[in-house]
């Protein structure tokens, strides 16, 4: 069992955080150049009393889940694929090597520019730069998957459905876990650069607008937020999965 001190450290991570930042704003002197942390409190409630920071932070969520569930379920199917079959990995790895290598701004414009400036070519720009890293994962995850579970479930002739929930999926869960860690953190700051550069709405336009009129306390209110969200997303939800996912391995 952890101990509290243990349970605390990323709170105490996080005030060593503030106290640096607060520090640098103070060096500074200047809170149009970077305000202290308490200088964000009044920025913050007028975006949200006013609903701008609940919208935006929606459509941004709203988008990052949907090309999340979109770039797992492709990238877990093609590892998966690539990582059990020799023949299929040799045509397809040249493929993943491009990808993982395509910067994500080109694939961005160029879904832009084929389908347009709409909701879908953002969603498929963000999946695309992310299913590379999800194959990549799930292939290595199939390669270190027991052959002798495999030949287990042969013997008894279990149906494919049944090896694939009782055999292979419990052998693949932690690598699925840490995909989806990964991909979360990498999906939003992706998505981000698609609102930044082709929507009307969430907190990557909300930046942009910003940016453009130089106000860096309305920068770090919505970048801030969103990060905070995030975090939420990661503790309650995404780390707990993974030691859940990985518990057969401790026991």
């Amino acid at each position: 069992m952890q101990s509290p001190y243990t349970r605390l450290t990323p709170l105490f991570s996080i005030l060593g955080l503030l106290a640096l930042w607060s520090v640098a704003a103070l060096l500074t002197d200047d809170a149009q150049v970077l305000p202290p942390p308490w200088g964000l409190l009044g920025p913050f409630q007028q975006e949200l009393a006013s609903g701008e920071l609940t919208r935006h932070l929606g459509a941004t969520l709203s988008r990052v889940m949907w090309a999340f569930c979109l770039a797992m379920i492709l990238g877990v199917s093609l590892g998966l694929a690539m990582g059990r079959s020799a023949r299929l990995n040799a045509w397809l790895d040249p493929w993943l090597v491009i990808f993982l290598n395509l910067p994500a701004l080109v694939l961005i414009v160029l879904c832009y520019l084929w389908i347009g400036l709409t909701e879908a070519a953002a969603i498929i720009a963000v999946t695309l730069n992310k299913v590379p890293n999800v194959a990549v994962v799930l292939r290595e995850g199939a390669r270190a998957c027991d052959p002798a579970l495999d030949a287990l479930g042969q013997v008894y002739r279990m149906p494919w459905r049944t090896r694939m929930r009782h055999v292979l999926f419990p052998q693949l869960a932690p690598f699925i876990a840490a995909a989806a860690r990964s991909g979360v953190a990498v999906i939003w700051k992706i998505v981000l650069v698609v609102e930044f550069l082709g929507r009307s709405s969430g907190v990557g336009f909300q930046i942009h607008l910003y940016f453009q009129l130089f106000d860096v306390a309305m920068v770090l209110v919505y970048a801030l937020s969103f990060i905070g969200v995030m975090l939420v997303v990661e503790w309650l939800i995404l780390q707990p999965l993974e030691r859940h996912a990985s518990r057969w391995r401790r026991a």
